[in-house]
């Protein structure tokens, strides 16, 4: 059994070599990768690939020095896109000025928006997670079964366990929120305290009455 066999093909004989192995990679993936995921996949070590994508990201902000601050080594415009470092791994998005632009373009007049109850409800799970079904209701007010069922299916909150005292279902959010937020952790969500003066307190309110 030859090397191509047992470590892939050789990828300094493809057009471009690792980079472009690498570049090609990123272009597929649906979720975010991370460094050693991706090195393994390509058979190259972790350094190889840490650099590579240092080197794609800067070139795809317009640099093609190795400092992204040096004079010398800004070449171009910005791409369209951008290579990012999210929720724990990389992947190539959009650049943020274009969401219009691309949001036209992808959705053709319809909208894809989750709605006002939506929002709220996973709004609710993001700071309150691991939570339940009935907990988030009593903290809306409302019957949020089919809401729940809505995020589910848009991959932005998930199974967390159950609550070892009522048995119910817990839920918490994805890697696919944190990707959607542009953030690494939840703890990364801004505070809702100083947003909300004279509810201090609400934390301990609604625990008093846990479900």
């Amino acid at each position: 059994m030859n090397d191509a066999e047992t470590n892939g093909p050789d990828l300094s004989v493809l057009p471009g070599g690792p980079r472009a192995a690498l570049e090609a990679v990123l272009m597929v993936i649906d979720e975010p990768a991370t460094a050693p995921a991706l090195a393994a996949g390509l058979n190259l070590t972790l350094d190889v690939v840490e650099d590579l994508l240092g080197e794609l990201q800067r070139e795809y902000n317009g640099y093609t020095g190795n400092a992204p601050d040096a004079d010398a080594g800004f070449s171009a415009a910005p791409r369209g896109f951008e290579l990012r470092n999210i929720a724990g791994g990389w992947r190539i998005y959009s650049r943020a000025e274009f969401a219009d632009v691309v949001g036209g373009f992808v959705l053709e007049g319809q909208t894809a928006r989750l709605t006002q109850a939506a929002l709220e409800t996973l709004a609710v799970i993001a700071y309150r997670q691991p939570v339940s079904r009935a907990r988030v209701s009593a903290i809306r007010g409302v019957n949020v079964d089919s809401v729940v069922r809505t995020l589910i299916q848009r991959g932005l909150i998930e199974d967390s366990g159950h609550d070892p005292e009522s048995g119910a279902i817990l839920y918490r959010t994805t890697s696919y929120f944190l990707e959607r937020m542009g953030i690494g952790s939840v703890a990364e969500l801004p505070q809702l305290s100083p947003h909300l003066p004279g509810l201090e307190g609400i934390a301990e309110f609604y625990d008093e009455g846990r479900m």
